[in-house]
């Protein structure tokens, strides 16, 4: 079987790394982009499980790549769970991410919101 691929969105290396790092770790397959347009290429290469993905960024942020992404046939319905510093669960929502962890997030956490979406039963995160 085959370990689900998770795509890491964040314009900041040393977050990017560090979810990346963890993720590896836990034995997912991991694909990094550092903005919107990047992680449309990644989703054209390979579906992932589920999208980490941060809201603010340049280039293509995240509320307008998730909205790109939703157009998209074969790979529009991929979740996402947002992880950001915007402090705004509603528009996590208004993506329709199934769940939203607010930066500085407890690994833990994030860990069991992958494990949920990726092999869950896909119903949306009690946090959105």
């Amino acid at each position: 079987m085959t370990c689900p691929l998770v795509l890491v969105v964040d314009d900041d290396p040393d977050i990017l790394d560090a979810i990346c790092d963890i993720l590896e770790v836990e034995h997912y397959r991991v694909a990094r982009a550092r903005n919107g347009v990047e992680a449309l290429e990644r989703v054209e290469e390979e579906r992932p499980a589920v999208i980490l993905l941060d809201l603010m960024m340049p280039v293509m942020d995240g509320v307008t790549f998730a909205h790109a992404l939703r157009q998209r046939p074969f790979v529009g319905d991929v979740p996402i769970l947002v992880i950001s510093a915007d402090g705004n669960p509603q528009r996590a929502a208004s993506v329709g991410a199934r769940g939203y962890l607010a930066k500085p997030f407890d690994i833990d956490a994030l860990l069991g919101h992958v494990a949920a979406i990726a092999g869950g039963d896909g119903q949306p995160s009690a946090d959105i």
